[in-house]
């Protein structure tokens, strides 16, 4: 009787400990996560994966398979060579330590980390924060499903959405892809401040997709920044595409509103087939090879596609040679129109620096 009358407080108050221990635990993850965790129910789960067995898993998948709808999964720095897939799941958010800490890097299959899976879907999975190798010639692969957020990831390969509604790429870096930086087959969504680099296009937008481009640098492309295929409908605003092998191409019945944008050191600034519709405003085209150019064999310059807004003025970039394509505080595309200044990146003053890609 007196052993337990002196183990029964000891263990009360170890389990104690244990519960003011996970909820101040849960209270830090919380606080110290992005915002959108915030908005998570009471029942809702924080799971954290970590190599070096802290948390409760050391494989992504195996948190992902445990996750039910609504939960978050913490990923800690490290490698992980997994074939990683998110399917038949809602609001579920995974967030790595950084993208300079967290790398998938795939396994055996051909794309990294997948979202959704045939016949399933996905729906409001939001990833941030960690880096995706491509494998087999494709990083990230979005099949099904809606509202799917990658924020402040680096794709070393190409995106490609097949029949995926509100897709939302933001913050993030693609780029080295084999083939084309971000794909969109029949699906929506919207790409807001991303850096797209080396590939062989930028964007590709095919079959019946409807994308708004906002905001993107898009450079050192082989050929196209955007191409426009089939029936894709795209608003491109407010964007940077330089040093591409061509601009915008807009394809078959493709249509386009193209607004405030800066196109320069490119083959062909935009190219439209005969079929196409699009409307142009404030866009600066220059040190284009020719600004604008009617698809055909042989093509032919044709400038009355050109916007009645357009200008054909040097852009002012700080220091193009370097890739800074922030405009300089003098340049000449500052307040045309609606717009405080065109392409993606404000004027920079002397107090801000510029980060390279990494």
């Amino acid at each position: 009787m007196s052993i337990i009358r002196i183990v029964m407080p000891t263990i009360w108050c170890f389990l104690c400990v244990i519960v003011v221990f996970s909820l101040r635990f849960t209270e830090f993850v919380i606080a110290n996560s992005p915002s959108e965790v915030v908005t998570k129910s009471s029942n809702a789960n924080v799971w954290q994966v970590a190599l070096d067995g802290s948390g409760q898993f050391t494989l992504i998948q195996e948190a992902i398979d445990q996750a039910k709808s609504g939960d978050t999964i913490l990923i800690k720095a490290g490698t992980y060579p997994e074939d990683v897939t998110v399917h038949s799941k809602d609001s579920l958010m995974i967030i790595g330590e950084g993208m300079d800490q967290v790398f998938i890097t795939g396994e055996k299959r051909v794309g990294s980390l997948h979202i959704g899976k045939w016949p399933y879907g996905a729906t409001n999975v939001t990833i941030q924060g960690l880096t995706v190798f491509q494998h087999g010639g494709l990083g990230v692969g979005i099949f099904n499903g809606s509202g799917v957020h990658l924020k402040q990831i680096h794709v070393k390969g190409m995106v490609f959405s097949q029949q995926v509604k509100n897709v939302h790429i933001e913050d993030c870096i693609i780029g080295e892809s084999e083939t084309t930086g971000v794909a969109f087959a029949n699906s929506t969504g919207t790409l807001v401040g991303n850096r797209i680099h080396h590939n062989d296009h930028g964007i590709a937008l095919g079959g019946n997709s409807e994308v708004t481009l906002r905001h993107n640098v898009i450079s050192h492309n082989l050929y196209e920044a955007v191409l426009m295929t089939d029936q894709a409908k795209a608003t491109v605003i407010q964007n940077t595409l330089v040093r591409n092998g061509g601009g915008i191409a807009f394809h078959g019945k493709t249509e386009a509103a193209v607004r405030g944008n800066i196109i320069g050191y490119s083959t062909v600034g935009l190219l439209f087939s005969p079929e196409s519709q699009t409307a142009l405003a404030f866009n600066a085209l220059s040190d284009n090879q020719d600004d604008y150019v009617l698809q055909g064999t042989p093509q032919i310059p044709s400038p009355q596609r050109a916007g009645k807004t357009d200008v054909t003025l040097a852009p002012g970039f700080v220091n193009p040679q370097e890739d800074d394509f922030h405009l300089r505080q003098d340049s000449s595309l500052l307040h045309l129109g609606e717009f405080s200044y065109l392409g993606a990146l404000p004027p920079l003053s002397p107090q801000q620096s510029f980060s390279p890609l990494p």
